[in-house]
């Protein structure tokens, strides 16, 4: 009897999803903190999906291109997506661009950052050094117990907003590509393992300096509050 291995999680080279997701967020975020109106205007529409099935909503359609997914193999050695793996790789895209777009709103800094690393080590830095919040512990683990990948998404945006009241960023590539790992054969058992070390691994020294203290946080600023 052959068995199937678990899909590898990538937390160094991105795959297509995760680049894809890089190439989008990164022009995007540079013209939201720029106050662009076209910016700001395709990040309120990301943000009414997060937690949603993106797929099923006509209004982004058209919105961020997507054709590198589909481009994949013509001028590369890697294969075609099959079509269940396109459909995988743009839900865990727009997915993950909904909660950026989510987690970005008023924010003065950019809140995808590659230095903000793996899911787990951006929850633990929310828990002070030593200790372990457990309203917080329990929500993150929901989210690595999610039964169906919409439930994960929904999830995903609770941990999002504690991420977004404290400005700490995420890599959000990052996220992308596991979230398009979590809808393979055994992705959610490879993910939810990253994420779990990823969280026990993290030692307050890797941040020395940074203080989520409310007398260091930004304040919200007006625009686009709703």
């Amino acid at each position: 009897m052959t068995t199937t291995s678990p899909p590898a999680v990538r937390s160094g080279r991105l795959g297509i999803v995760g680049q894809l997701a890089a190439a989008r967020i990164t022009p995007l975020q540079k013209g939201y903190l720029k106050d662009e109106a076209a910016a700001v205007a395709t990040l309120a529409r990301l943000r009414t999906v997060a937690g949603k099935d993106a797929l099923s909503i006509p209004h982004l359609w058209g919105l961020i291109d997507t054709g590198p997914l589909y481009a994949q193999g013509e001028d590369t050695n890697a294969r075609p997506l099959r079509e269940h793996e396109l459909q995988w790789a743009e839900q865990a895209f727009y997915t993950a661009l909904s909660l950026w777009a989510t987690h970005q709103q008023s924010r003065r800094t950019g809140m995808h950052h590659g230095s903000g690393g793996e899911l787990g080590t951006a929850i633990r830095r929310l828990m002070p050094a030593n200790e372990i919040t457990e309203p917080i512990l329990k929500r993150f683990i929901r989210a690595g117990t999610a039964p169906s990948f919409s439930r994960l998404a929904q999830r995903l945006r609770e941990l999002v907003m504690l991420l977004r009241q404290h400005d700490l960023p995420l890599d959000y590539a990052l996220l992308a590509e596991q979230l398009y790992t979590w809808q393979q054969p055994g992705g959610p058992e490879a993910v939810r393992t990253t994420w779990g070390r990823s969280f026990h691994a993290y030692r307050p020294a890797d941040t020395a300096g940074n203080d989520t203290s409310d007398s260091t946080r930004p304040h919200d600023t007006d625009k686009d509050a709703s």
